[in-house]
């Protein structure tokens, strides 16, 4: 029974699907790394970034193939699905190898191969977030059964595309980096995710967001999850109805949505004035 289900998953998208199995059993690694190295990195535990980055990257998986299951398996489809696939297992075991090394994987320009390192997962996610957006492009061209499932998705996959796009803001020199550069002075590390002050500060239990300065973190990951929320949100309203109704569901969908984008956009206003979402949470 159990391996009739794993096949009827498998079958979703089984480049997307296998990729997060892969994921998930490397996540089982990394919190075996938590266990046994007591190294740090950033001021935080050596593996505890890349186990984040395996989970989130199989739940991340795991719901594109589910949102594509119904899709008709188009040529297009099937590049973009597969080199998502590919691309961002590679970008995971990247960071996997910096870890191993002891060294930061984003940031990273200390030596010529940090900063290869460094270069190529910035290109392999733009890749996958170009991907993406076929990914809805297709959704929102293809009738669908269910619509408001299908609304759900789209829009979790518009949002989460958002989301992703404010890792860019991360990539960007800060203030000293910009003036040791003007020195002459080669940096460590280009671009931040703190604002106001170095990255490895203060934070909060595992996700080690800044509690003393503005982390653009936190917008990117409330941002991405989007695509999660927003068909668990329709599916609990089901339940608590007891059945679908369009109209409200749409209505809810749409209204939710408009309220999560422009939260968003407050957490990242509130990042890159330097204030810790801590203190949003206080207030």
């Amino acid at each position: 029974m159990r391996r009739v289900q794993l096949a009827a998953i498998d079958a979703w998208s089984p480049p997307l699907v296998r990729a997060a199995w892969v994921n998930i059993a490397l996540f089982i690694g990394t919190v075996v790394g938590l266990l046994i190295d007591p190294r740090a990195i950033a001021g935080a535990p050596a593996w505890l970034k890349p186990a984040k980055f395996c989970l989130s990257t199989a739940v991340y998986l795991l719901t594109i193939a589910w949102m594509v299951r119904d899709l008709p398996r188009s040529r297009t489809l099937r590049v973009a699905t597969t080199a998502i696939a590919w691309i961002i297992s590679a970008e995971v075991l990247l960071i996997l190898m910096q870890a191993a090394r002891g060294t930061m994987s984003h940031f990273n320009v200390d030596t010529a191969f940090d900063a290869a390192v460094f270069s190529t997962m910035g290109v392999g996610i733009a890749t996958v977030w170009l991907c993406t957006m076929v990914i809805l492009w297709v959704h929102w061209r293809t009738p669908a059964r269910d619509r408001t499932m299908a609304l759900a998705c789209r829009l979790g996959l518009l949002l989460q595309i958002g989301g992703a796009g404010i890792g860019w803001t991360m990539t960007r020199p800060f203030p000293g980096q910009v003036e040791a550069m003007q020195h002459g002075v080669h940096p460590m590390t280009i671009g931040a995710h703190t604002v106001g002050a170095r990255d490895g500060g203060p934070g909060l239990p595992i996700t080690r967001w800044s509690t003393e300065h503005g982390d653009l973190r936190v917008a990117h990951f409330v941002g991405m999850h989007a695509l999660q929320i927003l068909p668990l949100l329709l599916l609990a309203f089901r339940a608590v109805r007891g059945g679908t109704n369009e109209a409200p569901e749409r209505v809810l969908l749409i209204a939710t949505s408009a309220a999560y984008a422009a939260f968003v956009v407050v957490i990242l206003l509130q990042a890159l004035h330097g204030q810790p979402f801590v203190s949003l949470a206080r207030s």
